[in-house]
């Protein structure tokens, strides 16, 4: 049977609901906008609590009151962006008739989401090894992304056949993490990436061969 919280945990729990419920929602979502903006210009390593207190204009006592560190925070944009990422991925995910066109789709829905969201996003992929915490939470949104790609291949005929028996799980690891590499890249401004319509066009050239054939690719007039 799961867990279940702690006393104290479940107190601070819901204290935090009640606080929300008196309009506390808004300093929370100050503290997530200002550490964004922070991010901008600097990097997680050297942000302290301190400029996310002045930049939001909140006490310490309320940014503790709703998040337990800077990580946290962190972790909250990431989790926002990750979601926002499954819904670009989702006329891939639908089982479209033309799959390349569909993932040109989410292809460049997912560029544009990188680049509008590039200082949170550049701050976990910098970052995530630096901390457990950090690392445990880029492990497990990016499954979430390996587990959605299992669940599409799998239950589309096409990829069935041209994979013929090739280890599924890994290669959509594969893609997945070939993804956030080359859309990390185009956050940065690394050429030739930095190029949306090259990024777009080298990712969907490698998903639909990987997983369609050339021949896919072909007929959908890429």
């Amino acid at each position: 049977m799961p867990s279940r919280p702690a006393p104290r945990a479940r107190r601070l729990q819901g204290r935090r609901a009640a606080r929300a419920d008196e309009g506390g929602a808004n300093l929370r979502e100050a503290i997530l906008n200002a550490t964004a903006r922070l991010l901008a210009d600097r990097s997680f390593g050297d942000l302290a609590v301190s400029d996310i207190l002045t930049a939001a204009g909140v006490s310490r006592g309320t940014f503790y009151f709703y998040f337990d560190s800077k990580h946290d925070v962190l972790a909250e944009l990431v989790r926002r962006a990750v979601a926002q990422g499954h819904q670009a991925a989702a006329p891939w995910l639908a089982n479209p008739a033309d799959p390349a066109a569909a993932l040109r789709t989410g292809t460049t829905a997912g560029a544009e989401l990188w680049r509008a969201s590039a200082p949170v996003l550049r701050a976990i992929v910098d970052n995530w090894r630096t901390d457990p915490r950090l690392t445990a939470l880029w492990l497990e949104q990016m499954q979430s992304f390996t587990e959605a790609t299992i669940a599409q291949i799998t239950a589309d005929p096409r990829a069935l056949r041209e994979l013929n028996g090739v280890d599924i799980p890994a290669i959509a690891s594969a893609l997945t993490w070939l993804g956030e590499r080359l859309y990390y890249l185009a956050a940065t401004d690394t050429p030739p990436f930095d190029d949306q319509d090259i990024l777009v066009q080298t990712l969907v050239y490698i998903w639909t061969s990987t997983l369609y054939g050339h021949d896919t690719q072909q007929s959908s007039g890429q």
